[in-house]
């Protein structure tokens, strides 16, 4: 079952929390099955207001399925999840409707104020694209039809934004600058973020914790302390990502 709660209404995960936000996301003893095989097994999960997760794991192991189960898209087969009401979520696809043009895939599905055109305009602003607002979505580049997505997310003022592999199918460059402007809107805006990715270095320069999901359950929970702006290299990052990637099963100088 999935209930819908204001997050303001929770107390604090734990006393060693107690000096970071309230919890804006909290899911017990999720378990879900198919085939007859549990892909995730009486998972625990919390996420503060604010706070940028990252989730790793093997392919199959579960994490678009906990994606969508806090998405509203898909529902447990046993245990809760509570999330805020605004919650919207950026596909690995962008999604947008051929035949409406980027303003207006924008304000998809909002009425009234939110819908006006001034609206998207701003949003698309904030990820460098108002230029755009009055293009086809046949004319944009990928990088240009993943950032509306992203403002067609924004533009509705979520207090959790939910990431299934964003930047997965665009080129290295493009991805490095859509990483970066996902970290300064995320500073901004301050929702709690999960994003899932394949990506260690990716998670490394996004995230404030970083999870790896194993077995149905959460195997890793190791919060990221390296200063920001972050950059690949150094240290304290490859020691990161060493432990990591053997998490992963990955031998050290792969």
């Amino acid at each position: 079952m999935l209930n819908v709660v204001a997050p303001q209404s929770w107390r604090k995960a734990s006393a060693s929390a107690a000096t970071l936000a309230p919890v804006s996301v909290r899911a017990e003893r999720l378990t879900r099955h198919f085939g007859g095989r549990p892909v995730l097994d009486g998972l625990d999960l919390s996420i503060h207001a604010g706070e940028f997760v990252a989730l790793l794991g093997a392919s199959g192991s579960g994490k678009t399925t906990l994606l969508r189960i806090l998405a509203g898209l898909d529902a447990p087969d046993h245990g809760e999840a509570w999330t805020p009401r605004a919650r919207t979520v950026v596909f690995q696809e962008p999604r947008l409707i051929p035949s409406r043009t980027v303003w207006r895939n924008v304000v998809l599905g909002l009425d009234g104020a939110a819908a006006r055109r001034d609206r998207a305009v701003a949003a698309l602003a904030e990820v460098g694209l108002s230029h755009r607002a009055d293009a086809w979505p046949a004319t944009l580049s990928g990088g240009e039809a993943q950032r509306a997505a992203l403002a067609r997310a924004l533009v509705r003022e979520p207090r959790l934004l939910l990431l299934d592999e964003p930047f997965a199918a665009l080129d290295a460059l493009t991805r490095i600058k859509m990483q970066r402007l996902i970290a300064s809107l995320c500073e901004a805006h301050g929702p709690a973020t999960l994003i899932v990715t394949h990506d260690v270095d990716e998670a490394l320069l996004l995230a404030d914790r970083v999870l790896l999901l194993r077995d149905g359950a959460i195997a890793v929970d190791r919060r990221i302390d390296l200063p920001r702006p972050r950059r690949t290299g150094g240290a304290a990052f490859d020691a990161l990502r060493t432990d990591l990637l053997a998490e992963l099963g990955v031998a050290a100088g792969v």
